[in-house]
Parts: C-alpha cells; structure tokens; sequence
C-alpha cells in the first residue's frame, strides 16, 4: 500500500486535532463535582466499604485513565477510529488511534497527568514526553513502540493537571463506611486491626485531587530541552502552566523539524567551546551550531522560582 501523501497527513492530522481540542473541554465536568474536587473517592469492597487512595502521581494517573477510557473510547469511535493500546507498559503510545477508513492514518496519544507545584506558583511538577532513543532516532524501529515511528501522522499529548489536596485533610490508608449506600446494613467498627469511620454520605469523604484543566498539544509544543528523568532517556517538558496550554514550548518559532533533530542529536553532536568539546545538551548550543540565531529561541512565559522560605 502507498505511503500518505503529505497533504493527505496534514488535512488528516488536522481533523484530528481539531476533534480532540473539541473533546477536552468536555472532560472536566466528567470527572469533577461543582466544588471541582474528583468524583473518585476510593475504591469499594463487597461489603460497601471505601478505601481511600493517596496522592501517589502513579496511583493517581493510572486511575484517571481508568477513569477517562470510557469517553476516550466514545471519541474514538465517533471520529472514525479504532484504539490499539501500548502491548508493554513502557511502550510508546498510551493510545494509538487507527483510522478505520484508513489504516495508514494513524495518531499517537499518550496521555499526560501532572500537578501544580505549591512552591512554585504557575508552575507544575513536569511530565516525561517518550523516549528519545531507539524508536525516536530509528523512525522504522519496532523497539518499545506500538507502531514504527514513522507510521504516525502525529503525536499528541492529552494532558490533566490537577492541584493535590492538602495532606491534613487526607488520610491515604483509610476505611470509610457511607451510610447512603446501605443504610440497614450493620457494618463491623473493624476490618482486621483497622478501624471503620462511619461518614453520612459519599460527597463527605475528601478527594485526594481537584481543579481540573484538561489540554491538548502537539509533543514537540510541550517539549523541554533537558531530559525529564535522571538517566533514562526520556525528552522533559516546559513547565510553565500559561505555556502548556498555549504550546508555547522552546521549540515554538522552530517547529517540529527542530525539535526532531534536536533530541536526535542530543548528547551525540558535539561543538567547540573555547578549548573544550563538550556534547551539545541546551538548544542554545544546539542553534548556535547549526545557524548562531539565538533569536529562535523562545522564553518561558515565567521562570521557575521557588516561594521563599
């Protein structure tokens, strides 16, 4: 079968943006009340007891996929396509959107949840945005990805950022017993060595998340030029509030060509500087190697400062 052409992509890759950005702004009220604190209380036993659950941000993400699947699956299905989930948890996509009408149209999504960080107003805690080894820099490898690289007409980000609550007011290892669900049912005051609170209704218990924004960006519009994770290879992001829901990364005035060669390159290229070659790691040395414009450059909307003590 032919490759897509390139228009074929663009006006694809358009619809599907267009139908995405639509999507998101339904979803907050999806998953909040109108105090904005997250339906999800816990989880719930045969015997109608709530166990609460922390703010761990893996516990957290992994239950709003859960959470949003079902609408995910809707918006697939009514623009046309089906979803194709990551086979190994550490494979890129979370989601892959394959055009029924067309199987060569395809989209990667991965879906992205973050929380604001207290000690730096308009800012959040930072998300990874994939890999950029094997499957990023072999655009027809198979190695930790669920289609070749190549094979995508895009990559979005569908992203949450949420505050956590306050620690004072949530108790991450608790047993809550509603009266509303069962109200003639006697509950025991114990399960094993840990005891039962008795609470009138399910809108009692404390969310452990709230104030939800949700957003949609092309990967290279939330894109860092540092890497997210210690020693792993993953590509970081801006972490600016006013900037990720503008796209506003450092690749905005370059675009996505950039960015793809800037990651393929990073820590590999290397440059003079004074009497040392160092491997090029900032987008500024990267831009002053290929063409000295350090114009291209875009700041973030507002720097990272942490609150004073």
């Amino acid at each position: 079968m032919p490759k897509l052409t390139k228009t074929a992509q663009r006006e694809a890759k358009t619809a599907f943006s267009q139908g995405l950005h639509a999507f998101v702004q339904k979803m907050r009220e999806y998953v909040s009340a109108e105090d904005g604190e997250w339906t999800v209380k816990g989880f719930i036993d045969i015997y109608r007891n709530i166990y609460t659950i922390s703010s761990d941000t893996k516990i957290v993400s992994k239950i709003l996929e859960i959470h949003l699947f079902p609408q995910i699956l809707q918006f697939a299905q009514e623009q046309g396509y089906s979803i194709v989930l990551a086979e190994h948890q550490n494979w890129y996509p979370d989601l892959s959107f394959v055009c029924l009408a067309d199987q060569r149209i395809k989209f990667a999504v991965d879906l992205k949840t973050t929380y604001r960080d207290p000690d730096c107003p308009g800012h959040v805690n930072g998300f990874t945005l994939g890999s950029h080894g094997a499957y990023f820099k072999d655009r027809t490898s198979t190695k930790n990805i669920q289609f070749p690289y190549d094979e995508y007409s895009g990559h979005f980000c569908l992203g949450i950022i949420y505050t956590r609550a306050d620690a004072r007011d949530v108790d991450g290892t608790e047993i809550i017993n509603v009266k509303e669900l069962d109200e003639e049912t006697e509950h025991p005051l114990r399960i094993g060595h840990r005891e039962v609170t008795t609470v009138d209704s399910l809108r009692s218990i404390a969310s452990v998340i709230k104030d939800f924004q949700f957003f949609v960006c092309e990967k290279w519009q939330l894109a860092s030029d540092r890497q997210g994770s210690g020693n792993t290879a993953n590509i970081g992001s801006i972490t600016a509030i006013d900037d990720i829901l503008r796209g506003n990364s450092i690749f905005a005035k370059l675009g996505e060509d950039w960015f793809d060669e800037y990651w393929m390159n990073y820590g590999v290229t290397t440059m003079k500087k004074g009497r040392k070659t160092i491997p090029i790691k900032r987008l500024e040395d990267f831009i002053a190697f290929k063409r000295g414009d350090k114009d291209l450059i875009v700041p973030v909307a507002t720097k990272r400062k942490r609150k004073e003590d």
